[in-house]
Formats: structure tokens, C-alpha cells, sequence
């Protein structure tokens, strides 16, 4: 894995109109080289910024959109119907508005689903979607662009400092109950599992991720500040002003 890159831009506006123009320019990339694109979505207020920025490029009809499976990172254990849901916010800022194949749209389970209130069910139904997908005896597909969030304290995901899911190393989909941040049930992709992208995103603004994003800049222990372990074979760092290191 290489050093990661950190790009920054003036405000959280021009940074997510930026990152969407990167992921549309991915996922092209990925379709001409292998004929389709994987891509992993995070929730967050950041996050749903870049779909609708994607939803409203003039450039996102140059997407094959029936060639681009979709996956997400981690997921607030609600029902289907819930707006807290990533799902929920990611289809009303882009998916409804485009030609998706809906086979290809790989939602985790809601809590009201055919699992019912059991995310550790639920979770492993996810792995064994990833496993399905990755093939060749893989667990988890070699993600195009797999993006994520963080937060002040450090968590990425739905993996928060020293945690079972952080020391989670085998697994590539856990279950996560007592979340320090409500919802408390979740639903998430591993550290292992993540860093088996190709590239990873990690996109945030604002001044009470700095401190976060520093200390993982500069290479700070995963299981307390489980965002430096958030690592793909390329890894970028995409910021507003505020959220990045001082220098």
C-alpha cells in the first residue's frame, strides 16, 4: 500500500463537487478497463453530498449505470423506511434518479427485513453477498472506490476506538451493538475487509475532524483511532480547509 494523497479544498461544497467529479472519472475508468465498477457508499452529511453532486453533473450520464454494483460500508440497524438509514439518504440523493440495475444495488438488512432484530444475522448474510461477489475464493470484492467518513474520535464505518469490530480480524462483516453513537445497532464492513479496495476515500470537513485526521496522517494506532487503519492499495485523503492538518 502506498503513501496515502491529501487533497484539500477551500469548503465543503467545492469538496464534494470535487469528489464527485473524481468518482464519476473512477467509475468511467473502472468500466473501460474491466467493463464494470464497484463502488462502496458511506452515509453522513459529507457523503450524501457527493451522490447529489454526482446526481447533478451533467457528466453522471456517461456512467453505464446498469454495469455499477453498489455497496455500503455500514449501516444503522432501522427499518427499511427509516430517513436515519444510509440506504434511505443514499436512493434519495442519487439512486432513485438513475438507471440502476436493482440486482446490482447490494443494501445491508433492515431491521425489520428477513432477518428480523438479528444483526449478527443480518451481517452474515453481507458476507456472504462479498464472498459471492469477490470469487476466486476471495472474501470481499477488490472494491473500485470504496468511500468513508469519520468522526472527531476517530471511528470510520461503524468501527469505533477499541472496539470489538476494530480488533475484528478474520471476519469482513461484523455486527455492532452498544455504538457509542445512536443508532446503537449497526451494521459494518471490517478493517480487513476495507483495505482489500483498491482505493479508498476518506472524506470529511470540518474543524472536529482535524485533530482525527492528523493523528491518522501521521500514523496512529488503529485500535484507538480506527480511521488510520482505513486503508486501500491507494488511499486519499479528501478534505475541506478546515478538517486538514495544520501546517
Amino acid at each position: 500500500m502506498s503513501n496515502p494523497d491529501v487533497v484539500v479544498h477551500a469548503d465543503p461544497e467545492l469538496l464534494a463537487a470535487a469528489c464527485a467529479a473524481r468518482l464519476i472519472t473512477a467509475v468511467l475508468d473502472a468500466q473501460a478497463e474491466q467493463g464494470t465498477a464497484s463502488v462502496v457508499l458511506t452515509g453522513g452529511g459529507t457523503g450524501i453530498a457527493v451522490l447529489e453532486q454526482v446526481r447533478h453533473s451533467p457528466a453522471r450520464d456517461a456512467i453505464d449505470w446498469s454495469r455499477v454494483d453498489l455497496y455500503w460500508g455500514d449501516e444503522r440497524f432501522l427499518p427499511a423506511d427509516d430517513d436515519e438509514r444510509n440506504e434511505k439518504q443514499a436512493r434519495r440523493a442519487l439512486l432513485d434518479h438513475i438507471p440502476v440495475d436493482p440486482a446490482r444495488v447490494h443494501a445491508m438488512a433492515a431491521s425489520d427485513g428477513e432477518f428480523g432484530a438479528d444483526p449478527e444475522a443480518a451481517a452474515a448474510d453481507y458476507a456472504r453477498v462479498l464472498a459471492e461477489a469477490a470469487g476466486t475464493g476471495q472474501d470481499v470484492p477488490a472494491f473500485d472506490v470504496l468511500l468513508l467518513g469519520l468522526g472527531g474520535e476517530g471511528h470510520t464505518a461503524s468501527i469505533f476506538p477499541d472496539s470489538p469490530a476494530v480488533h475484528e480480524s478474520e471476519r469482513s462483516v461484523v455486527a455492532v451493538r452498544d455504538s457509542p453513537k445512536p443508532p446503537p445497532t449497526r451494521i459494518s464492513l471490517t478493517l480487513p475487509a476495507i483495505r482489500r479496495a483498491r482505493e479508498v476515500w476518506l472524506v470529511t470537513t470540518g474543524e472536529a475532524k482535524a485533530e482525527a485526521v492528523a493523528l491518522a496522517l501521521a500514523g496512529a494506532d488503529e485500535v484507538r483511532l480506527p480511521v488510520a487503519g482505513a486503508r486501500g492499495r491507494r488511499t486519499r485523503w479528501l478534505l475541506d480547509r478546515t478538517a486538514a492538518p495544520r501546517r
